[in-house]
Formats: structure tokens, sequence, C-alpha cells
């Protein structure tokens, strides 16, 4: 009985061993610019022919809280309604009023869904985030000023 005991209590041991060190295995985006401090999902529309205007909400996750916040962006060179669900996550949010502000990506376009495909977006306070996945329409973009997110106080 007691080697029966033994062998369960090791195994339990070793699983917990290896549950543990498994964060350290993981791959890590080499792309990324640190760690993942939030998460985000953007809801958003857009309509334009030729200069449009987009606009929606979406809800950071952070420090163990969920805030609301608004999404506004003016076209350009676009054509159609859209109705876009992203999700995505967040790098270099040291405080929550760093949040709000305009993402642009590098290119100077900010495009969210089939344009964005992983990019990253960044604004004047250096937090960056990167949309993973959209799961519903087709794309919302923004000139060179990018796309504004606002926390909703």
């Amino acid at each position: 009985m007691k080697t029966i005991t033994r062998r369960i209590v090791g195994g339990f041991v070793l699983a917990a061993s290896v549950a543990a060190a498994a964060p350290a295995f993981a791959q890590r985006d080499p792309a990324a610019p640190g760690p993942v401090v939030g998460r985000v999902t953007i809801t958003a529309k857009a309509a334009a022919v030729g200069v449009g205007y987009t606009w929606g909400n979406g809800v950071l996750t952070y420090a163990g809280h969920r805030y609301r916040f608004t999404v506004k962006g003016v076209t350009v060179a676009d054509v159609g309604f859209s109705t876009i669900v992203g999700h995505g996550r967040v790098y270099n949010l040291h405080r929550l009023s760093d949040f709000s502000g305009t993402y642009a990506a590098a290119t100077g376009e900010a495009t969210l869904g089939n344009g964005l495909g992983g990019q990253f977006l960044k604004n004047g306070q250096g937090v960056e985030l990167r949309i993973d996945d959209v799961t519903k329409g087709a794309r919302l973009s923004g000139s060179a000023d990018g796309i504004q997110l606002e926390i909703v106080r």
C-alpha cells in the first residue's frame, strides 16, 4: 500500500512540476515588444464611399479589471459598410491613463481585419496593440491619423 501511495504522490508531484515549468518552454513571439499586460476586444462599424467614418467600442482587460473604451477613426479610399469584431494583446501599458490615444501602424495606416494580420499598432505613450484575430467583418482602417481609442469614464 505504501508503494502505491508513493507512486501516486510522486505522479502528482511530477505532473505539478511539468505544469509549473510549461510557461518557460512556451514559444514567445520574437516580434513582441515585451510581455503581454492586457487583452482587448474591439467591435466596430465602418461606412464609406471614398471617405468614411469608423465607430465602435471595446473592452480592455488590464490588471484584473475590465474597462470599456470607444473606437473612432476616419477612413480613406474605402467603399462599403462592415462590422468588425477583433481580439488582441496589449503591450507596454504601465498605467491605465496611457491607453487612450491615437494608434497608428508603423506603415502609417492602421487597418484592422484582413489588412492587419498581426501588425502592431502604437500610440504616443508607447502602448502597443496586436490584433490577433478578427471574427467578423472585413476591415477597419484609418488614414495616417490612425484610430482613436478612448477609455470611457
